[in-house]
């Protein structure tokens, strides 16, 4: 059997940095890009080279961003007493989509996880601290994930934090609008029991 040419093979390669992709996803990708998409791939490999050149973090909010600052950190109508703490950039977006958050975030671009080699000093969390204890600043959301790291990330934050005299919470957890109770893991139904409010 012969094997694919080098460059062809390097490209192959190249592809299984991507998340979830293995070598036969890779290899089928690598196969279209070059038998129906030669524009796309052209595309693809520019816009790549265009973003490494010129995507970077903001400089307020540790986002990625190609100004100084990001859109939502340039904005004067965000409200600067409320700062959102969030793992990664796409969780940004999906806060934005949800449009119930108006004010400034900060993207800390991981999360702690002592087996992955992330510690505080990973985080960055003095360039966050500066950032929430800017005199502006009268509550950190803690938007983490419901992960265990990212509860050993709320908790962490929400010390830190909170010894400084910042007012933190977290956000809520339960049944998700329009779950029926059938179909919710027993975690999440105990959870959202737990946690439950007066009407």
């Amino acid at each position: 059997m012969s094997n694919p040419p080098s460059a062809l093979a390097a490209l192959m390669e190249a592809l299984r940095c991507l998340p979830g992709v293995g070598p036969k996803s890779a290899q089928r990708m690598a196969y279209h890009l070059l038998q129906h998409d030669r524009e796309g791939a052209k595309r693809l490999g520019a816009s790549l080279g265009r973003a490494l050149t010129d995507v970077h973090h903001c400089e307020l909010c540790n986002d990625f961003s190609d100004t100084p600052l990001c859109t939502l950190c340039a904005s004067p109508r965000r409200d600067e007493t409320k700062l959102c703490i969030v793992e990664m950039p796409a969780d940004v977006l999906m806060v934005e989509q949800a449009r119930c958050f108006a004010g400034r975030y900060f993207v800390l671009m991981g999360r702690l996880s002592p087996l992955d080699g992330m510690g505080p000093a990973e985080l960055d969390l003095e360039r966050l601290a500066a950032r929430a204890l800017d005199g502006k600043v009268n509550e950190v959301i803690l938007a983490m994930n419901y992960t265990v790291e990212g509860e050993a990330t709320a908790h962490y934050l929400g010390e830190l934090l909170g010894a400084r005299g910042l007012s933190c919470t977290r956000i809520a957890r339960g049944i998700p609008v329009g779950g029926e109770l059938e179909h919710v893991d027993s975690g999440t139904l105990a959870q959202a029991i737990h946690e439950r409010k007066r009407v």
